[in-house]
């Protein structure tokens, strides 16, 4: 059993070796939280939230950090705004990724660092970075000097000459154009910490370098994000780090976007779908079919359209799930997945290809149960629980239950309003009045129910929209 990733830095497909052996550490960039998530941005944290599982299940202890930056250029714009406190602007988004996060199935980290309580790892940082040669302050701005460190830009193998390095307002003082900002000097209005180079607050890369030295060491297995971040944030914090003294990360991971039109979903764009918005409208465990199951480095385009095939096929995942633990009551996850899932999951998190085994069991399910085979039926059930356990997405999972149970108050009174019509439709197939049966399942069908004949009688459930 060896596991591949797609290593960004490598440009290929690499088998997975963990620093320690029998244990996986993963640090990922969390949320900005200036505003409010939408579905591009959960995306990213159901990708590795699926390879953590995914890890797990192969038995490694998974170390996950995810940090969350509480202090930046859009934070600060935000407050002003709003004329708000910017840290109230935080906590408040702060809380809604979680809530998504938490909506979505994703499992907490393992630890979630703030930036504003990490100053003094990152100053420590500074002051190391000043004293190798490899940052410099000017204007109580201190800025790392990018041609000091020979490894620049290897990640996303621009050439130094064309690079235009995005730079802030107030960032004066800068021997090339080139090096950016770690460290900003105080400015009216905007909170500040001290420092030996004066009052400021940190540049955005800065913060996730001396975090993830804070969290896992010096050197750590796996570092993702989206594809958004490899210049120059991901940059940035390789030089920051490997100049200070350490391996850093070992693999570098990046997950593909949300589309709209083609276009990365975005706030400052005016396309993104909040997360909140999409609870409200959809059942979360198809958001997360929705989001989580394409290959985390395949681009997903939004659409309506795309969901509903979405919510479909999970539909007939749960169907069989529900048929069979109606006839042969609760089934247990099977111990282990089958080989082809594994193989799939192994190979670059194939979520695609395992899904697909997933959907073969499912039908394969279903024939044992027209064919009244209990027994293959329920071994089939749990082998389904076992591969949807792996992906977050097992309906019977203690997280789910509260979403199935949605509607269980009017659930009684809708069962006996369409038994009623079942009775009726009955009755007219009894007496062979074929057209009157055909057109009440029309009509129920029409209702958004969908009808299906077996041994024990007609049974309904609600089909997707």
């Amino acid at each position: 059993m060896t596991i591949r990733l797609y290593d960004t830095s490598a440009r290929q497909i690499r088998d997975f070796a963990p620093l320690t052996p029998g244990c996986v550490s993963i640090y990922l960039c969390g949320a900005t939280v200036q505003a409010a998530p939408h579905i591009g941005h959960v995306r990213s944290y159901l990708n590795f939230d699926i390879m953590r599982r995914w890890f797990q299940y192969r038995g490694y202890d998974v170390t996950f950090i995810r940090n969350v930056t509480d202090i930046d250029d859009k934070i600060i714009a935000k407050a002003a705004e709003q004329r708000r406190p910017w840290w109230s602007i935080g906590y408040e988004n702060e809380r809604a990724f979680n809530d998504g996060y938490a909506a979505l199935g994703c499992l907490p980290p393992t630890y979630e660092p703030r930036a504003t309580g990490h100053v003094t790892e990152m100053v420590e940082m500074m002051q190391g970075l000043i004293e190798r040669g490899h940052a410099y302050e000017s204007d109580g701005n201190v800025y790392f000097d990018v041609r000091s460190f020979p490894g620049y830009l290897e990640l996303s193998r621009q050439e130094l000459d064309n690079l235009l390095q995005p730079s802030g307002d107030g960032e004066t003082g800068k021997r090339d154009p080139r090096d950016f900002a770690m460290w900003k000097s105080a400015k009216p209005g905007e909170p500040t910490w001290p420092t030996p180079w004066g009052r400021g607050r940190p540049g955005w890369h800065l913060e996730c370098s001396a975090m993830a030295h804070k969290y896992l060491g010096t050197a750590f297995d796996i570092h993702g994000g989206g594809l958004d971040l490899i210049f120059p944030h991901h940059e940035n914090e390789i030089a920051q780090a490997k100049a200070f003294g350490d391996d850093f990360a070992q693999y570098w991971v990046h997950n593909a976007w949300v589309t709209m039109a083609g276009d990365k979903m975005s706030k400052s764009l005016g396309n993104s779908v909040l997360v909140s918005q999409m609870v409200e409208e959809w059942r979360p465990i198809v958001l997360r079919y929705y989001l989580g199951t394409p290959h985390y480095r395949s681009m997903i385009e939004y659409s309506e359209d795309a969901l509903r095939e979405a919510e479909s096929a999970f539909a007939r995942i749960e169907g069989f799930v529900q048929r069979v633990v109606e006839k042969a009551g609760p089934v247990e996850p099977a111990a282990e997945v089958p080989p082809a899932f594994a193989e799939a999951m192994d190979d670059d998190l194939g979520v695609p290809q395992a899904l697909a085994i997933v959907h073969t069991t499912v039908r394969q399910g279903n024939s044992a149960l027209a064919a009244d085979d209990k027994e293959a039926a329920v071994a089939r059930l749990a082998e389904v629980r076992a591969m949807l356990g792996v992906l977050g997405l097992d309906p019977l999972d203690a997280h789910w239950a509260g979403e199935s149970d949605r509607g269980d108050d009017l659930h009684g009174v809708v069962d006996s309003l369409v038994r009623l019509v079942l009775d009726q439709r009955e009755a007219a197939r009894a007496r062979k009045d074929w057209a009157t049966a055909d057109a009440i399942r029309d009509q129920l069908s029409q209702s958004g129910l969908t009808i299906e004949d077996g041994p024990q009688g007609p049974r309904w459930t609600l089909g997707p929209r």
